[in-house]
C-alpha cells in the first residue's frame, strides 16, 4: 500500500501534465542530488521510453542507473494478462553476452567479481520491460539497497498489477522514476 504522500506526488504530476509542461520526473526518496531517473513527458505522464542521450560514460546514481545511458524501455503492446502469465519473463529473456558486456563498457566497468554485478533490466521484464540496451545497467549487489532488494520490489509491483492495485503503466512508471523509493514504502 502506498502512502499518502506517494500517491499525491503521482497527482501532482499528473496535475502539472495537465498543464502540458515538460518535467523531469523523481519521486521522494531519491538519494540526495540525485538527478531524476526518467524523463517524463508530463502532458502525457509517460517516460520517454529506449530514448538514450549517452552511451559512454555512463556513471550510476547509487543504486539507480544513469538516466541518460539507461532511461528505461517497454515492450510495446503487451499486457497485464501477458505478464500475469508464470512463464512470461523467461519467454521473453533475451540478453547476449555481447550486450551485457556493451553495458559494462558503457558504465567504465572493465573487470567485477563473480555477484558484484548484475546486468539488470531497469524496467523488469516481469512488468513488460524489454531487452533493449536503453533497459540494461550494471546493478550492484552491495550497498543495500542492491540488485536483491530491487529483486523485491519487482516482485512487488508485479503483485501489484496481477492483483489489479495498480495499473502495468503505474508500475513501470514507478520502478522507472525511483524503485528506491518504491523499497522504502513497500511493507514489510
Amino acid at each position: 500500500m502506498k502512502t499518502p504522500l506517494f500517491r499525491l506526488a503521482l497527482i501532482a504530476l499528473f496535475a502539472i501534465g495537465a498543464l502540458g509542461c515538460d518535467v523531469l520526473s523523481t519521486a521522494s526518496g531519491a538519494p540526495a542530488g540525485a538527478p531524476p531517473t526518467a524523463t517524463v513527458t508530463a502532458a502525457s505522464g509517460v517516460p520517454h521510453w529506449g530514448v538514450r542521450t549517452k552511451t559512454s560514460g555512463c556513471q550510476v546514481q547509487g543504486p539507480l542507473p544513469d538516466p541518460a545511458c539507461t532511461p528505461g524501455d517497454i515492450l510495446p503492446g503487451v499486457t497485464k494478462d501477458q505478464i500475469c502469465v508464470s512463464g512470461y519473463s523467461s519467454s521473453v529473456r533475451n540478453v547476449p553476452t555481447s550486450e551485457k558486456d556493451a553495458v559494462y563498457a558503457e558504465y567504465g566497468i572493465t573487470h567485477h567479481a563473480t555477484g558484484q554485478y548484475e546486468i539488470d533490466h531497469y524496467v523488469s521484464l516481469e512488468l513488460g520491460g524489454s531487452n533493449d540496451i536503453s533497459n540494461l545497467f550494471p546493478e550492484a549487489a552491495d550497498p543495500t539497497p542492491g540488485f536483491h532488494q530491487k529483486d523485491k520490489v519487482e516482485n512487488y509491483l508485479h503483485d501489484q498489477v496481477c492483483s489489479g492495485s495498480l495499473t502495468l503503466a503505474e508500475a513501470q512508471r514507478e520502478i522507472a522514476t525511483n524503485w528506491v523509493a518504491v523499497y522504502n514504502q513497500m511493507p514489510n
